[in-house]
């Protein structure tokens, strides 16, 4: 049991809160593109992005997996995001700060969504069942550049007015 929750609930739990995570995201991330502050939105990315990493991290473990470094840069980047917003205001440098580490947790977030999609989606994972595979680093590599794209213009338009 982990939280009180028998372990297929608790991983129910982490699925919940990192897809709710992911949708809250491309939201915040929209606004930003428009240049404007998604309120509410960003909240709720941050904080469900964080419990995704905190249930994350609370997973039975025997050795360091690159799921435990992808989760410990996404809490960094978290950290820096919800400094910027909340103890910064986005003021200044903290603005283009909190674009980029936004930007770069919900596609962490993202990114291991797509992983975990090629293991218990059988049209993926007969497509690159090792993830060694083309279609695997097709996937990827869009991702990556979709978030790339994303945040260059989010960083040129987000001007979100003084708080």
């Amino acid at each position: 049991m982990i939280l009180g929750l028998d372990f297929s609930t608790f991983v129910t739990l982490h699925v919940v809160l990192s897809l709710i995570g992911i949708a809250a995201g491309l939201v915040a991330l929209g606004a930003m593109l428009a240049g404007r502050s998604s309120g509410g939105w960003s909240a709720l990315f941050l904080t469900t992005t964080a419990a995704t990493v905190a249930t994350g991290f609370m997973f039975p473990i025997g050795a360091i997996l690159p799921s435990h470094i992808v989760g410990a840069i996404t809490a960094v980047t978290l950290l820096v995001a919800v400094y910027a917003l909340y103890a910064r205001g986005l003021a200044r440098g903290w603005r283009a700060a909190y674009v980029v580490t936004a930007t770069v947790s919900l596609y962490l977030n993202c990114f291991v969504g797509a992983v975990q999609a090629f293991q218990k989606v059988d049209t993926l994972h007969a497509l690159a069942p090792t993830k060694s595979e083309l279609p695997f680093l097709v996937a990827q590599l869009l991702l990556l550049a979709f978030f790339i794209a994303c945040g260059a213009i989010a960083l040129r338009r987000f001007r979100p007015a003084a708080a």
